[in-house]
């Protein structure tokens, strides 16, 4: 299934013409291009459950929140959308952004909190061959690239050896796998397949992620 391509063209649009007057004279072509977008989620959603357990989705509202910001365009020129998975054992979050020449896909911990962080560096520090092997599969290295993206810092955490062996995934304060897409492939009819297949290669390292941050050092369950 592809994005729709009047939906697509209304964000074009939209990036061209950011203020209240032309977007009132178009909130029928909006509403329409919601409507699209709505039901693609839907499909990107039902796809997720073939393979996960989804708790919640979310699509977000085009309006943005200028109240604290220098940019002051009223709305946003994409649709995007967050699918939460079930529970306290389920770690981690699938999210999807649909924008002409900014549209991504990405999955994992963007700003864990500081126990949860804390959690994943110890890990790392005794071990982290598990998680090199799941960056390096075939199926993570095709969707992802092999690597995990998200802030980190300049050199070791306090309290972590600077020149530890893993150093490089324990300095990280974020770990997101992404994969963006041109809009020639979002326009494809293979787009929602393209999307479905990079979630389902987000598993193993979600998988990982749950049961480090489900389970202590020694690994016995904190739930």
């Amino acid at each position: 299934m592809q994005f729709n391509s009047t939906s697509f063209q209304f964000l074009k649009e939209l990036r061209e013409n950011n203020n209240r007057e032309w977007f009132a004279d178009q909130k029928p072509a909006y509403t329409e291009a919601l409507a699209a977008a709505k039901d693609f989620f839907n499909t990107v959603k039902l796809g997720l459950e073939q393979h996960d357990e989804i708790e919640k989705q979310k699509l977000f509202r085009i309006y943005r929140d200028v109240r604290f910001s220098k940019d002051k365009t009223p709305y946003k020129t994409h649709f995007a959308g967050s699918f939460s998975r079930l529970g306290a054992a389920l770690r981690g979050g699938y999210y999807l952004h649909v924008s002409p020449g900014e549209t991504m896909l990405a999955g994992g911990f963007w700003e864990p909190n500081k126990d949860d962080l804390l959690r994943i560096r110890k890990e790392l520090e005794i071990d982290a061959e598990e998680l090199r092997t799941i960056l390096a599969s075939s199926s993570f290295v095709q969707h992802f690239g092999g690597v995990l993206e998200g802030n980190e810092l300049k050199t070791a955490p306090k309290g972590f050896d600077k020149t530890h062996p893993d150093i490089d995934l324990i300095r990280k304060k974020g770990f997101v796998a992404v994969r963006r897409f041109s809009d020639q492939e979002v326009l494809s009819a293979t787009f929602s397949d393209e999307v479905a297949a990079s979630f389902v290669a987000l598993r193993p390292f979600f998988d990982y992620m749950s049961d480090v941050l489900t389970t202590n050092l020694n690994g016995e369950s904190l739930l």
